[in-house]
Protein backbone atom coordinates (compact mmCIF):
# COMPACT_ATOMS: atom_id res chain seq x y z
CA UNK A 1 0.00 0.00 0.00
CA UNK A 2 1.35 3.58 -0.79
CA UNK A 3 2.08 5.75 2.35
CA UNK A 4 -0.45 8.47 2.82
CA UNK A 5 0.81 11.69 1.64
CA UNK A 6 2.61 14.11 5.01
CA UNK A 7 0.14 16.34 5.35
CA UNK A 8 1.20 20.93 5.65
CA UNK A 9 -0.27 20.70 9.00
CA UNK A 10 -0.55 18.54 11.85
CA UNK A 11 -3.13 19.40 14.49
CA UNK A 12 -3.09 18.23 17.93
CA UNK A 13 -6.44 18.47 19.94
CA UNK A 14 -5.31 17.66 23.73
CA UNK A 15 -8.44 17.32 26.06
CA UNK A 16 -8.89 16.33 29.15
CA UNK A 17 -12.66 16.53 30.39
CA UNK A 18 -13.34 18.84 28.24
CA UNK A 19 -16.98 16.73 27.01
CA UNK A 20 -19.28 19.36 26.38
CA UNK A 21 -16.52 21.79 24.42
CA UNK A 22 -15.42 18.85 22.14
CA UNK A 23 -18.31 18.92 19.27
CA UNK A 24 -17.67 23.01 18.73
CA UNK A 25 -13.81 22.38 19.26
CA UNK A 26 -13.38 19.17 16.53
CA UNK A 27 -16.40 21.01 14.02
CA UNK A 28 -14.04 24.37 13.74
CA UNK A 29 -11.28 22.45 12.54
CA UNK A 30 -13.15 20.18 10.08
CA UNK A 31 -14.61 23.18 8.69
CA UNK A 32 -11.34 24.98 8.14
CA UNK A 33 -11.02 26.36 4.58
CA UNK A 34 -7.61 25.31 4.30
CA UNK A 35 -7.82 20.92 4.43
CA UNK A 36 -4.13 19.55 3.78
CA UNK A 37 -4.10 18.28 7.71
CA UNK A 38 -4.06 15.58 9.84
CA UNK A 39 -5.94 15.44 13.44
CA UNK A 40 -4.76 14.10 16.22
CA UNK A 41 -6.99 13.69 19.12
CA UNK A 42 -5.29 13.27 22.74
CA UNK A 43 -7.48 12.32 25.86
CA UNK A 44 -5.35 12.14 28.85
CA UNK A 45 -7.57 9.68 31.24
CA UNK A 46 -11.27 11.93 31.21
CA UNK A 47 -13.12 10.77 33.30
CA UNK A 48 -16.24 11.97 31.68
CA UNK A 49 -17.60 11.58 28.05
CA UNK A 50 -14.75 12.94 25.99
CA UNK A 51 -13.92 9.42 25.11
CA UNK A 52 -17.46 8.17 23.00
CA UNK A 53 -17.01 12.05 21.88
CA UNK A 54 -13.62 11.82 20.57
CA UNK A 55 -14.76 8.14 18.92
CA UNK A 56 -17.04 9.41 16.53
CA UNK A 57 -14.47 10.62 14.56
CA UNK A 58 -12.58 7.21 14.36
CA UNK A 59 -14.17 6.85 10.91
CA UNK A 60 -12.27 9.93 9.52
CA UNK A 61 -9.00 8.32 7.61
CA UNK A 62 -7.39 12.29 8.63
CA UNK A 63 -7.54 11.59 12.40
CA UNK A 64 -5.96 9.46 14.68
CA UNK A 65 -7.29 8.78 18.22
CA UNK A 66 -4.69 8.22 21.08
CA UNK A 67 -6.03 7.76 24.56
CA UNK A 68 -3.70 7.87 28.19
CA UNK A 69 -4.46 5.13 30.41
CA UNK A 70 -2.92 6.94 33.13
CA UNK A 71 -3.67 10.49 33.70
CA UNK A 72 -0.27 12.62 32.76
CA UNK A 73 -0.77 15.47 35.14
CA UNK A 74 0.56 17.78 32.59
CA UNK A 75 -0.45 19.99 29.24
CA UNK A 76 2.77 20.33 28.49
CA UNK A 77 3.96 16.15 28.09
CA UNK A 78 0.07 16.06 26.33
CA UNK A 79 1.85 18.51 23.69
CA UNK A 80 4.93 17.08 23.44
CA UNK A 81 3.41 13.94 23.14
CA UNK A 82 1.33 15.10 20.05
CA UNK A 83 4.36 16.83 18.02
CA UNK A 84 6.09 13.33 18.48
CA UNK A 85 3.43 11.63 16.81
CA UNK A 86 3.15 14.99 14.48
CA UNK A 87 4.17 14.73 10.48
CA UNK A 88 3.44 17.80 9.27
CA UNK A 89 5.50 20.79 8.84
CA UNK A 90 3.72 22.95 10.83
CA UNK A 91 1.87 22.48 14.26
CA UNK A 92 -1.19 23.98 15.51
CA UNK A 93 -2.07 23.19 19.33
CA UNK A 94 -5.79 23.45 19.15
CA UNK A 95 -7.06 23.23 22.81
CA UNK A 96 -10.13 21.11 23.18
CA UNK A 97 -12.24 24.15 25.41
CA UNK A 98 -11.22 26.74 22.13
CA UNK A 99 -12.74 26.96 18.90
CA UNK A 100 -11.52 28.92 15.47
CA UNK A 101 -12.71 30.75 12.79
CA UNK A 102 -12.70 28.73 9.70
CA UNK A 103 -9.91 30.83 8.01
CA UNK A 104 -7.23 30.61 11.05
CA UNK A 105 -5.20 28.11 9.45
CA UNK A 106 -5.53 29.43 6.10
CA UNK A 107 -4.37 32.44 7.19
CA UNK A 108 -0.97 31.46 9.23
CA UNK A 109 -0.24 28.95 7.39
CA UNK A 110 0.29 31.61 4.55
CA UNK A 111 2.44 33.56 6.83
CA UNK A 112 4.83 30.86 7.66
CA UNK A 113 5.15 29.84 3.98
CA UNK A 114 5.70 33.36 2.62
CA UNK A 115 8.93 33.56 5.08
CA UNK A 116 11.00 30.76 6.36
CA UNK A 117 11.98 32.64 8.81
CA UNK A 118 9.17 33.31 10.47
CA UNK A 119 9.50 30.61 13.32
CA UNK A 120 5.51 31.16 15.11
CA UNK A 121 3.02 32.65 13.64
CA UNK A 122 -0.03 33.83 15.93
CA UNK A 123 -3.13 35.98 15.50
CA UNK A 124 -5.73 37.83 17.75
CA UNK A 125 -8.15 35.92 20.19
CA UNK A 126 -11.62 36.68 21.25
CA UNK A 127 -12.21 35.64 25.53
CA UNK A 128 -15.13 33.53 25.13
CA UNK A 129 -17.60 32.41 28.07
CA UNK A 130 -18.61 28.74 28.68
CA UNK A 131 -21.80 29.75 26.34
CA UNK A 132 -19.73 31.54 23.93
CA UNK A 133 -20.40 34.72 24.50
CA UNK A 134 -17.79 37.57 23.90
CA UNK A 135 -15.99 38.94 26.95
CA UNK A 136 -13.15 41.09 24.93
CA UNK A 137 -9.72 40.70 23.61
CA UNK A 138 -7.51 37.76 24.87
CA UNK A 139 -4.72 40.37 25.37
CA UNK A 140 -6.07 43.06 27.57
CA UNK A 141 -3.67 42.41 30.15
CA UNK A 142 -0.62 43.63 27.44
CA UNK A 143 -2.26 47.06 27.73
CA UNK A 144 0.59 47.96 29.76
CA UNK A 145 3.08 47.22 27.54
CA UNK A 146 1.50 48.85 24.75
CA UNK A 147 -2.45 49.76 24.15
CA UNK A 148 -1.92 49.24 20.67
CA UNK A 149 0.05 47.23 19.63
CA UNK A 150 -1.97 44.31 18.76
CA UNK A 151 -4.25 46.08 17.36
CA UNK A 152 -1.95 45.74 13.87
CA UNK A 153 -0.02 43.01 12.05
CA UNK A 154 3.54 42.76 12.50
CA UNK A 155 6.30 40.26 11.75
CA UNK A 156 9.34 41.25 13.78
CA UNK A 157 12.78 40.20 14.81
CA UNK A 158 12.28 37.27 17.48
CA UNK A 159 15.38 38.63 19.67
CA UNK A 160 14.06 41.79 19.85
CA UNK A 161 10.69 40.14 20.60
CA UNK A 162 12.00 38.32 24.07
CA UNK A 163 14.37 41.67 24.57
CA UNK A 164 10.91 43.84 24.75
CA UNK A 165 8.17 42.15 25.09
CA UNK A 166 8.35 38.41 25.95
CA UNK A 167 10.67 39.25 28.80
CA UNK A 168 7.86 41.20 30.57
CA UNK A 169 4.77 39.07 29.61
CA UNK A 170 3.37 35.69 27.43
CA UNK A 171 2.13 37.69 24.66
CA UNK A 172 0.95 34.52 23.07
CA UNK A 173 -2.51 34.83 25.33
CA UNK A 174 -3.62 31.39 24.19
CA UNK A 175 -2.07 28.43 22.49
CA UNK A 176 -4.56 28.08 20.17
CA UNK A 177 -4.20 31.18 18.25
CA UNK A 178 -0.61 29.90 17.14
CA UNK A 179 1.03 27.50 14.32
CA UNK A 180 4.72 26.71 14.58
CA UNK A 181 7.15 24.81 13.06
CA UNK A 182 7.60 21.43 14.17
CA UNK A 183 11.25 20.74 13.41
CA UNK A 184 12.28 23.76 15.40
CA UNK A 185 9.95 23.07 18.11
CA UNK A 186 11.97 19.73 18.49
CA UNK A 187 15.35 21.67 18.00
CA UNK A 188 14.88 24.17 20.71
CA UNK A 189 13.82 21.08 23.34
CA UNK A 190 9.53 21.29 23.12
CA UNK A 191 7.67 22.28 25.61
CA UNK A 192 9.20 22.15 29.40
CA UNK A 193 7.53 19.37 31.00
CA UNK A 194 8.69 20.75 34.58
CA UNK A 195 6.24 23.50 34.17
CA UNK A 196 2.16 23.17 35.12
CA UNK A 197 1.38 26.87 33.99
CA UNK A 198 4.41 28.68 32.31
CA UNK A 199 5.44 26.51 29.44
CA UNK A 200 3.80 27.82 26.31
CA UNK A 201 5.36 31.26 27.35
CA UNK A 202 8.89 29.72 27.53
CA UNK A 203 8.57 27.68 24.63
CA UNK A 204 7.30 30.70 22.10
CA UNK A 205 10.46 32.71 23.25
CA UNK A 206 12.64 29.99 22.49
CA UNK A 207 11.34 29.77 19.03
CA UNK A 208 11.39 33.48 18.88
CA UNK A 209 14.80 33.49 19.31
CA UNK A 210 16.18 31.36 16.52
CA UNK A 211 13.99 33.63 14.37
CA UNK A 212 10.83 36.09 13.77
CA UNK A 213 7.60 36.44 14.84
CA UNK A 214 3.95 36.99 12.99
CA UNK A 215 0.89 38.64 14.68
CA UNK A 216 -2.21 38.83 12.33
CA UNK A 217 -4.39 41.68 14.63
CA UNK A 218 -7.66 39.63 12.92
CA UNK A 219 -9.04 37.96 15.63
CA UNK A 220 -9.89 34.16 14.48
CA UNK A 221 -9.66 31.82 17.25
CA UNK A 222 -11.84 31.97 20.39
CA UNK A 223 -10.39 31.52 23.81
CA UNK A 224 -12.09 29.64 26.35
CA UNK A 225 -12.50 31.36 30.26
CA UNK A 226 -13.91 29.17 32.47
CA UNK A 227 -13.45 27.87 36.52
CA UNK A 228 -12.28 24.26 35.45
CA UNK A 229 -9.38 25.57 33.46
CA UNK A 230 -5.89 24.72 34.07
CA UNK A 231 -4.99 28.72 34.20
CA UNK A 232 -8.20 29.00 36.72
CA UNK A 233 -6.94 26.04 38.83
CA UNK A 234 -3.51 27.27 39.38
CA UNK A 235 -3.96 30.72 39.57
CA UNK A 236 -5.25 29.60 43.22
CA UNK A 237 -1.50 29.07 44.35
CA UNK A 238 1.71 30.71 43.96
CA UNK A 239 2.65 28.36 41.51
CA UNK A 240 2.17 30.90 38.83
CA UNK A 241 4.27 33.12 40.36
CA UNK A 242 7.19 30.84 41.10
CA UNK A 243 6.92 30.18 37.23
CA UNK A 244 6.61 33.55 35.65
CA UNK A 245 10.02 34.12 37.73
CA UNK A 246 11.96 31.24 36.13
CA UNK A 247 10.81 32.04 32.30
CA UNK A 248 11.40 35.57 33.01
CA UNK A 249 14.91 34.06 34.32
CA UNK A 250 15.30 31.67 31.52
CA UNK A 251 15.09 34.82 28.65
CA UNK A 252 17.28 37.26 30.61
CA UNK A 253 20.05 34.69 30.21
CA UNK A 254 19.85 34.75 26.60
CA UNK A 255 18.76 38.54 25.77
CA UNK A 256 19.83 41.84 27.65
CA UNK A 257 16.99 44.36 27.30
CA UNK A 258 17.11 47.65 27.98
CA UNK A 259 17.55 49.07 31.43
CA UNK A 260 13.70 50.15 31.28
CA UNK A 261 12.29 47.07 30.33
CA UNK A 262 14.19 45.53 33.30
CA UNK A 263 13.08 47.98 35.65
CA UNK A 264 9.37 47.93 34.68
CA UNK A 265 9.80 43.49 35.00
CA UNK A 266 11.18 44.18 38.29
CA UNK A 267 8.69 46.56 39.67
CA UNK A 268 5.66 44.12 37.99
CA UNK A 269 6.69 41.10 39.40
CA UNK A 270 7.69 42.52 43.04
CA UNK A 271 3.64 42.99 42.99
CA UNK A 272 3.09 39.47 42.69
CA UNK A 273 6.19 38.19 44.92
CA UNK A 274 5.89 39.96 47.76
CA UNK A 275 2.32 39.26 48.83
CA UNK A 276 2.96 35.61 47.72
CA UNK A 277 5.81 35.60 50.14
CA UNK A 278 4.02 37.29 53.12
CA UNK A 279 1.24 34.78 52.96
CA UNK A 280 0.95 31.85 55.14
CA UNK A 281 -0.60 29.75 52.58
CA UNK A 282 1.84 29.68 50.54
CA UNK A 283 4.46 26.41 51.14
CA UNK A 284 7.94 27.31 52.28
CA UNK A 285 9.45 25.45 49.40
CA UNK A 286 8.07 27.78 46.97
CA UNK A 287 9.26 30.93 48.90
CA UNK A 288 12.46 29.77 48.60
CA UNK A 289 12.30 28.93 45.00
CA UNK A 290 10.75 32.73 44.20
CA UNK A 291 13.47 34.00 46.45
CA UNK A 292 15.77 32.83 44.44
CA UNK A 293 14.74 33.28 41.60
CA UNK A 294 14.08 37.27 42.51
CA UNK A 295 17.78 37.61 43.40
CA UNK A 296 18.58 36.55 39.73
CA UNK A 297 16.51 38.34 37.96
CA UNK A 298 16.36 42.35 39.80
CA UNK A 299 19.78 43.91 41.25
CA UNK A 300 17.34 46.01 44.15
CA UNK A 301 14.60 43.32 45.15
CA UNK A 302 14.62 44.98 48.41
CA UNK A 303 14.58 48.60 47.76
CA UNK A 304 11.46 46.89 44.89
CA UNK A 305 9.77 45.31 47.82
CA UNK A 306 8.88 48.71 50.16
CA UNK A 307 5.90 49.33 48.52
CA UNK A 308 4.06 46.13 47.50
CA UNK A 309 5.13 45.30 51.39
CA UNK A 310 3.37 48.10 52.88
CA UNK A 311 0.36 47.68 50.28
CA UNK A 312 0.08 44.10 51.67
CA UNK A 313 0.38 44.59 55.30
CA UNK A 314 -2.39 47.65 54.14
CA UNK A 315 -4.74 45.49 52.80
CA UNK A 316 -4.37 42.43 55.38
CA UNK A 317 -5.34 45.17 58.35
CA UNK A 318 -8.27 47.04 56.26
CA UNK A 319 -9.69 44.72 54.41
CA UNK A 320 -13.25 43.64 55.54
CA UNK A 321 -14.38 39.85 55.94
CA UNK A 322 -16.85 40.26 53.41
CA UNK A 323 -14.17 41.26 50.71
CA UNK A 324 -11.70 38.70 50.92
CA UNK A 325 -13.16 36.56 48.72
CA UNK A 326 -13.73 38.87 46.01
CA UNK A 327 -10.00 40.18 46.53
CA UNK A 328 -8.75 37.21 45.78
CA UNK A 329 -11.03 36.20 42.80
CA UNK A 330 -9.44 39.64 41.30
CA UNK A 331 -6.52 38.80 42.13
CA UNK A 332 -6.65 35.30 40.46
CA UNK A 333 -8.08 36.64 36.92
Amino acid sequence: MPCPAIPTVSIIVPNYNHSRFLARRIGSILKQTFQDWELILLDDCSTDDSRSILCRYSGDPRVRIECNEVNSGSTFKQWNKGVRLARGKYVWIAESDDYADERLLERLVAVLEDDPAVTLAYCRSWRVSEDDRRIGFADYYLDYLDSRRWSADFCVNGREECQNYLVSSNTVPNASSAIFRRVLYERVGCADESLRMCGDWKVWAAMALEGKVAYLSEPLNYFRTHDTSVRSKSNKEALDIAEYLQVIRWILDRVTPTDAVLKSVCRRQAALWVPALMSARVPFSLKLAILKNVWAIDPHPIRRAVRPMIRTVREKIFRQPQSVQSVGTAAGS
